[in-house]
């Protein structure tokens, strides 16, 4: 048996940090999102994922400095 400590993580050695006040919520309570508002979150959030993002188009004169 080794007489050596087990590791630890030391990325926990430390309890978190207290929040900030900035994330707490104050004032009237949020409204809830209306059936249609939530449909249209999913479909914009599924064409987002779905449609690759464009790219830029690289000008003749790059292409030619390349070579």
């Amino acid at each position: 048996m080794s007489s050596t400590p087990p590791d630890t993580d030391h990325a926990l050695a430390y309890p978190e940090p207290p929040a900030s006040p900035l994330w707490h919520r104050h004032g009237p309570p949020v409204r809830p999102l209306t059936p249609e508002q939530q449909r249209r979150n999913r479909e914009v959030l599924a064409l987002a994922q779905r449609t690759p993002r464009p790219r830029s188009p690289r000008t003749t004169k790059a292409l030619t400095e390349a070579c």
